[in-house]
């Protein structure tokens, strides 16, 4: 039986606009229920004018690392990220020129049985290691995927210095191409 959550919290991380999101559960001896997203309580939350436009879902086997991907302006996309089954460790990197924390990320554990969700907004390339086999990943877009707008960073850039708590993960031949964040030029 799923612990029920009697209320949506909701914690800001280390870096400007990045929040984690712990949704209202209701379980019983049957399951359980939740929102994964409410347009009403999710605007008042992150602000602005929210809108998702696309849905994604990956699965991943153990191991399995993808990213630090994002999409340059028009194209940009917030997203809205969380784990159906399995876990991951999830990161997001400050790719806004003016931001003081630009280069530094923010790294969070997703987890399927605790059901929380991360915010990540325009400006921050993406990217996650799932943590057991089978695991289901999915996320909310605020814009459409572009691939001529596409570009990613190194996932295991000197500089940035991401510990992924793996230290041979199974990464795609596009993602181990990618651009050193000291070669990085940000569109933001």
């Amino acid at each position: 039986m799923e612990k029920n959550q009697t209320k949506m919290e909701f914690k800001k991380e280390a870096i400007e606009g990045v929040i984690s999101i712990y949704p209202k559960i209701f379980g019983d001896e049957r399951g359980y229920f939740l929102e994964t997203f409410n347009e009403i309580k999710y605007q008042e939350l992150i602000g602005g004018n929210l809108k998702f436009v696309q849905d994604n879902v990956s699965k991943s086997s153990k191991g399995v690392l993808r990213g630090l991907h994002f999409q340059s302006p028009p194209y940009e996309q917030g997203k809205l990220v969380y784990v159906m089954h399995g876990k991951v460790i999830d990161v997001a990197v400050d790719i806004r020129k003016s931001s003081p924390t630009y280069g530094k990320y923010v790294k969070v554990l997703l987890d399927s049985k605790i059901k929380n969700q991360l915010w990540i907004p325009p400006g921050f390339a993406h990217g996650f290691c799932a943590l057991e086999d089978e695991t289901i990943f999915c996320y909310k877009c605020t814009n459409f995927y572009s691939p001529q707008h596409e570009q990613s960073i190194l996932w295991n850039d000197s500089e940035i210095k991401i510990d992924w708590e793996n230290k041979n993960p199974i990464v795609s031949e596009k993602d181990s191409k990618a651009i050193p964040f000291n070669s990085f030029l940000s569109p933001f």
